[in-house]
């Protein structure tokens, strides 16, 4: 799920004409190194913290069905992951780097989800809104400087970026529906007779339950002096 978001992230910053003004899009961590071999603009998308949304925790299962409406498996609730990123803009002038974290700000604050066309994997298939807040108000985590005092450089702006995605659950395949009933067979007698046919339970005097199974529909007996809803009691 995370690099989904990822591509998620990348496609939303294509889609806003970042690399075609010549501008590289990376997802590496900005440390003193890394900056120290940049030779062209670049932009930061750097994924520093994930957390699970553990008030979107959900129990159970839903049942997957296939095109004829039968349940071929089941699977849990999809669990929910706060990713936070640190954007940075990476120029030799301190001028360029506030416009592109500006134009960078302006693509991420269009929306506050990611749009479904730019969703890909199992985002695709869970079909859930993927939410954006960029530039949000401070919760807990890590702040700013301990994040550039853990990455070795020194503080400069950045957008503080959170993304909530969900992790699609477990799946569990299902079986085929049961379309015949059980068949009671006796045992050999020591005597040596042999075993009887058999007998089908469930159903009185069913020896075969047709081509549907067990699925068919059939009379309800009743116990004696109830009666069907608009009859007469048997």
């Amino acid at each position: 799920m995370i690099h989904e978001v990822d591509e998620g992230l990348r496609l939303l910053l294509v889609d806003a004409g970042l690399q075609e003004s010549g501008v590289d899009l990376v997802f590496d961590a900005p440390t003193k190194d890394w900056s120290a071999r940049r030779n062209a603009p670049t932009i930061s998308v750097f994924l520093h913290r994930i957390r699970e949304d553990a008030t979107r925790r959900r129990t159970g299962a839903a049942e997957e069905h296939d095109e004829e409406g039968m349940v071929i498996g089941r699977r849990t609730p999809p669990r929910w992951y706060e990713l936070t990123y640190l954007v940075t803009a990476w120029t030799n002038r301190p001028q360029d780097e506030h416009r592109l974290l500006s134009e960078v700000l302006r693509c991420l604050v269009r929306s506050d989800v990611l749009p479904a066309r730019m969703h890909t994997g199992s985002l695709a298939e869970l079909g859930l809104a993927v939410e954006l807040e960029a530039a949000g108000p401070g919760t807990e985590g890590p702040s700013a400087s301990d994040v550039w005092s853990a990455l070795g450089g020194e503080l400069k702006a950045a957008i503080d970026l959170r993304v909530w995605a969900p992790l699609a659950g477990e799946r569990t395949a299902a079986g085929p529906p049961v379309t015949e009933g059980l068949v009671m067979r006796s045992a050999p007698a020591r005597d040596g007779d042999g075993a009887g046919p058999g007998r089908r339970l469930r159903y009185d005097g069913a020896s075969d339950p047709g081509g549907q199974g067990f699925a068919a529909e059939r009379e309800r007996q009743l116990p004696p002096g109830r009666r069907r809803r608009g009859g007469a009691a048997r």
